[in-house]
């Protein structure tokens, strides 16, 4: 079972990727949407930072498979 809790509070602590969350079974559709939203911003704040020439985690591809996964969901 997913905790739910946690995901909200740090995505990457729970799932490896973005299409994980899209296939959790024991998610309803409005949670994916808000943990894959809550990963967005995490990865969009990432992105600033780089932009400040500061370090980077997983680089842009993951941004790009969040964006993947809502558009999935309808969102």
């Amino acid at each position: 079972m997913t905790d739910i809790k946690k995901a909200l509070l740090d995505p990457t602590a729970v799932f490896e990727n973005p299409m994980q969350v899209l296939h959790a079974i024991d998610l309803s559709r409005e949670q994916k949407i808000e943990i894959l939203q809550r990963w967005r911003y995490d990865e969009e704040l990432m992105e600033i930072a780089e932009q400040e020439n500061m370090s980077r985690g997983k680089g842009k591809d993951i941004l790009e498979s969040i964006l993947e996964a809502l558009r999935s969901l309808g969102a």
